[in-house]
């Protein structure tokens, strides 16, 4: 076989086709930094960064590159992917204002991730290379990615809502760093509603509020996080209101974060509401088991400590609240590993999980339907008849509203499970019981009746 020499060109190539093989997210997360280093009888030997994306690459898009790399070179046969390990602090010297000596002098103390770029208040650490994408949150990193190639103009403002450990403030703080990095001169800072709602106290207090204003209303990119703090501050709430006109009339960015939507915020005056809901909007639910495995390896292998299959797998299963939560359980782990200098054997790790968290409880879709016409009285045969009496349709709206809300069930799903045509009868349910348990207090308590037959939690 005649060698190949143009190992970049052959690699653009097939990029090029592996694009338009899977998503977008999945496309920038994964073909990252990654490069043909070499070729033998047949085998092209791929560079990548680390352990995680190599296992990623040959279990999940193996086929996706063989097949664009034999189309572009008959002669290829086999892929071997090999890891490139680069040095973290080349990559950190790349932030803007970050100084290096002091990033190394950390690394050797282990507390680098507490190092913030006081200009932005970004924490280099939070990127989107180290950010796991998975179908729990992928709607959200590609907004996030979006806005830095179109800053202003693509999803403005961007809102993002999901319960604690979820993500939300590493995907805020990585579109700060990439601005940053790729835009030098652009103005950005990040903070919690908390401290702007604190400066603004101070600003009043001190006769400052016009150098308050000034300072809000300067930023190319202005990024807010945990925005639910804004709750019936109404003062805070009036000032932020016209620093948000002023930067959205002169095409600037503005990225929230909540535990919750919008409309679900208590004491929102209705005109910021409208302001947040008039961008982009999206949710990040828990994480499925296939993406709390994925974010276990990652994080393992960042903390250079490689865990078992086996004892990943019992975390994974186990541990199903929030990323948080998920990391938590596995610094546990490697801290009593080091501690007992020794591997744990999996006993030992499932008592120590159990003296810090317990599993939660799996409902699946039959249990739902059980729960609803349980509570309701009814048959569940009946849940499912093409009718429209009143005693019927509420419940089956409510049985669609709790598989969508706790368990994350695609509409379509939903909609096939319950013979619909298509899936619009069951986003209009969805819809309908969001509006509704908002001012109907009895229809809250039945839904959390039926929460507590399912999960048995009071």
């Amino acid at each position: 076989m005649a060698m190949i020499v143009d190992y970049k060109k052959l690699w653009k190539d097939a990029l090029t086709e592996i694009e338009l093989s899977v998503s977008r997210a999945n496309f920038v997360t994964w073909f990252k930094n990654t490069d043909i280093v070499g070729e033998e009888n047949g085998t092209i030997f791929l560079s990548v960064p680390n352990v995680f994306v190599q296992e990623w690459l040959s279990t999940k898009f193996h086929k996706f590159i063989l097949r664009a790399l034999h189309r572009n070179c008959p002669s290829i046969r086999n892929i071997e992917y090999l890891i490139n390990k680069k040095d973290v602090a080349e990559a950190v010297k790349k932030e803007k204002g970050v100084d290096v000596a002091k990033i190394k002098n950390e690394e050797q103390l282990g507390f680098n991730e507490l190092y913030v770029d006081t200009e932005a208040n970004l924490n280099p650490k939070y990127t989107f290379d180290s950010f796991i994408v998975g179908s729990f949150n992928e709607v959200a990193y590609a907004a996030a990615l979006a806005i830095t190639k179109n800053l202003g103009t693509a999803y403005n403002p961007l809102f993002i809502y999901g319960g604690v450990g979820l993500g939300k403030t590493h995907l805020l703080q990585s579109v700060g760093n990439k601005i940053r990095r790729e835009k030098p001169d652009a103005k950005v800072h990040y903070l919690t509603s908390e401290k702007f709602a604190n400066d603004f106290v101070t600003s009043m207090k001190n006769n400052t509020i016009h150098s308050f204003k000034e300072k809000y209303r300067k930023y190319n990119l202005l990024i807010i996080d945990d925005i639910q703090f804004f709750s019936d501050k109404l003062k805070i709430q009036e000032e932020f209101f016209h620093i948000f006109n002023s930067l959205y009339d002169k095409n600037n960015q503005i990225i929230f974060s909540s535990d919750r939507s919008p409309k679900h915020i208590v004491g929102l005056e209705e005109r910021l509401r409208s302001r947040f809901e008039g961008g982009m909007m999206v949710d990040i639910s828990k994480p499925e088991y296939e993406s709390r495995l994925a974010i276990l390896k990652a994080k393992s292998e960042e903390k250079g400590f490689l865990v078992d299959d086996e004892i990943l797998d019992y975390i994974a299963s186990s541990v199903q609240s929030n990323i948080r939560e998920l990391e938590g359980a596995l610094n546990s782990i490697i801290g009593q590993c080091k501690i007992r200098g020794r591997i744990l054997s999996l006993q030992e790790i499932k008592d120590l999980l159990k003296k810090n968290a317990q599993p939660e409880k799996k409902v699946t879709m039959s249990q739902v339907i059980r729960a609803v016409t349980d509570f309701y009285g009814i048959e569940e045969r009946s849940l499912f008849e093409k009718t429209r009496r009143k005693e019927i349709v509420k419940p089956r709206q409510v049985a669609m509203y709790i598989l969508r809300v706790d368990l994350g069930v695609s509409y379509p799903y939903i909609g096939e499970k319950f013979g619909q045509r298509d899936h619009t009868t069951v986003i209009h349910a969805h819809k309908k019981i969001e509006r509704t348990i908002e001012k109907d207090d009895v229809l809250n308590q039945e839904i959390e009746g039926i929460r507590e037959i399912l999960y048995g939690k009071k």
